[in-house]
């Protein structure tokens, strides 16, 4: 059986003072207190660790060696402690997350740079994923959390508001609707509209689309070729609009540019975790929390 820790922190200052009434002062209590600990340590071990005189305490053997070894033992022992410690804490393992590729843009590398940042322990991956995929992989323990755009449906995860963007339009620099710092909504339904494929996000879809409902004459939609096109070449004809979130600003491929719409609502972002948390999951909330605020993703 291994020896308690406190006994064999107590006789490792001991082995320095080599004098009980030193040795108990530093530790902070009495001195048969000490000497209990002492009888006890020797009897676990069934060795004397010390030769007691009434004017000296020497080290014996056993004891000498056990002074040698035992700090780094003792050292072993409270980083074992301490790693699991920062395990249940979430601050160690690995922590997967799929997000949508409309979220990687911005929100996602913020969030990722932050948790290895703050967690140096934590090992992130980050995969992009089609959005209707994210929660079942999210409930079923594939990944360990989502970034959406739209609250996204599923059961088996809840759902954390991570950020409210302003809904605009990207268009060609030389778009004759360019010019303006917000365009009305009518204004744009006069043109042809991409909309990202509904399959891919049936929320986002539909909430873009509906902002254009009522307008007269009803607005010309369509879904591009290419599911995702870096260079946004079906915009550049100057005369297309993609409508978007604010998000798109930050990233535009030159020739274009991003302008809100006046009057539309707001798209969302959600942190999808499991209903189920462990110390990790409640650890990415907190960062994710902090991070909104510091950033302005959720504006009072």
């Amino acid at each position: 059986m291994a020896p308690d820790t406190v006994s064999l922190r107590y006789f490792l200052l001991l082995a320095q003072e080599l004098n009980f009434t030193r040795a108990a002062a530093r530790i902070g209590v009495a001195q048969p207190a000490l000497s209990a600990r002492i009888r006890r340590l020797e009897a676990e071990l069934g060795t004397a660790l010390l030769v007691r005189t009434t004017r000296s305490v020497e080290l014996t053997a056993a004891g000498a060696a056990l002074a040698e070894s035992a700090p780094s033992a003792l050292a072993a022992l409270d980083r074992a402690w301490e790693t699991a410690r920062n395990a249940a804490a979430g601050h160690l393992g690995t922590l997967r997350i799929g997000y949508s590729l409309s979220t990687g843009a911005e929100t996602v590398p913020a969030l990722v740079d932050r948790l290895m940042r703050d967690t140096s322990g934590l090992e992130v991956g980050a995969v992009p994923m089609a959005t209707p995929e994210i929660s079942p992989a999210v409930a079923d323990g594939r990944i360990d959390a989502g970034i959406t755009r739209g609250e996204q449906p599923g059961r088996g995860v809840r759902r954390f508001l991570l950020r409210r963007a302003r809904i605009g339009v990207q268009l060609a620099q030389h778009h004759p609707l360019a010019r303006h710092q917000e365009i009305e909504i009518a204004d744009a339904a006069a043109y042809p509209l991409r909309l990202p494929d509904r399959a891919a996000n049936p929320v986002i879809h539909d909430q873009l689309s509906a902002l254009f409902r009522d307008s007269r004459p009803h607005p010309r939609f369509h879904t591009p070729a290419v599911a995702f096109d870096m260079s946004q070449r079906d915009l550049r004809d100057g005369t297309t609009l993609a409508p978007s979130g604010e998000a798109a600003a930050t990233t535009q491929p030159t020739g274009l540019t991003w302008r809100p719409l006046r009057g539309a609502p707001t798209l969302t972002y959600h942190l999808v975790l499991p209903r189920e948390q462990s110390p990790l999951h409640r650890r990415i909330r907190a960062v994710a929390k902090t991070l909104a605020h510091e950033l302005h993703w959720l504006p009072d």
